[in-house]
């Protein structure tokens, strides 16, 4: 099983240049049905074992979002095995995903964005962190595609900037000019030894934020800004969507805009909006 996974995984690193996340997940995911299997030969896995599997899987009260995440790791890998003759008949095709539960996207209103905005300071680390506040609200990118940022992918004078998503998919989204200018105001307030570094967003010592370092920049200031649970980095992203659909924008351009390859993922924040509705009638409506 292990010499499976290991070519399974080169080819998801070379060929479809997979993110370090999505390896990870992958790896730990296959790393744990190969467990499972025990001595089981791979030839032998039949749609007998991987109901077995998902049946352990529910038994540990695993969440159904991550039950989905395990079972798509299998789907590609058995689909990669039965590309390259490994197997002779994939033994997941009849094997269903359960259905997620959809949950209503966290997110900020507008007077707690600009409440989130206006608490960084007036030094360089306050500058840097409002930069990448302004631009994770203003663009909706995911903190990968900011951390990964150069700054020749930035049109300062257009306001957009490439960017590099995932799957290595790229897009041009636009960022306005308040995030412009902070990035400016940051840049310039920068060493000039570090000025020539490329990633736009540096550490102390001048290397490039991991993103692990953003996440825990970002959650400080929403903490600071506003006392929510289950909040997170990706709640500027939720705001940014919800925000654009609740002013007007139509979906499909909402769904340009965050780089979703399915229109349904995006449908998410009209169920937000809706809720917004509903709340508006309940409040002014005489017969609600």
């Amino acid at each position: 099983m292990k010499r499976y996974v290991d070519k399974f995984i080169r080819y998801l690193q070379i060929e479809k240049e997979a993110s370090v996340h999505t390896i990870r997940n992958y790896s730990a995911d296959l790393k744990e049905f190969s467990s499972f299997l025990a001595d089981k030969k791979i030839e032998d896995v039949d749609y007998l074992s991987l109901r077995k599997f998902l049946a352990y899987l529910r038994s540990i009260n695993l969440n159904k979002s991550s039950i989905a995440r395990k079972l798509s790791a299998l789907r590609s890998f058995f689909k990669f095995l039965e590309r390259e003759n490994y197997i002779k008949s994939n033994p997941i095709t009849g094997l269903s995903t359960p259905k997620k539960d959809k949950k209503l996207p966290a997110f900020l209103d507008e007077r707690e964005v600009i409440r989130l905005l206006d608490i960084p300071a007036d030094n360089l680390s306050g500058k840097r962190d409002k930069a990448i506040l302004e631009v994770l609200y203003s663009s909706g990118i995911r903190v990968s595609e900011l951390v990964g940022m150069n700054t020749e992918a930035i049109d300062f004078v257009s306001e957009v900037i490439k960017i590099y998503g995932k799957g290595k998919k790229e897009r041009i989204t636009p960022i306005g000019s308040k995030a412009v200018l902070a990035i400016r105001q940051y840049r310039d307030m920068l060493p000039a030894k570090f000025k020539s570094n490329k990633a736009v967003f540096l550490n102390r010592n001048g290397g490039r934020l991991t993103d692990r370092s953003v996440r825990r920049i970002v959650n400080k200031y929403i903490l600071l800004a506003c006392k929510k649970e289950n909040i997170s980095p990706h709640t500027l992203r939720h705001s940014f969507a919800t925000h654009l659909l609740n002013r007007g924008a139509d979906l499909r351009s909402v769904q340009e805009l965050l780089g979703h390859a399915n229109l349904s993922t995006t449908q998410i924040y009209t169920h937000v909006t809706t809720e917004r509705l509903k709340a508006v009638y309940d409040k002014v409506h005489p017969r609600a």
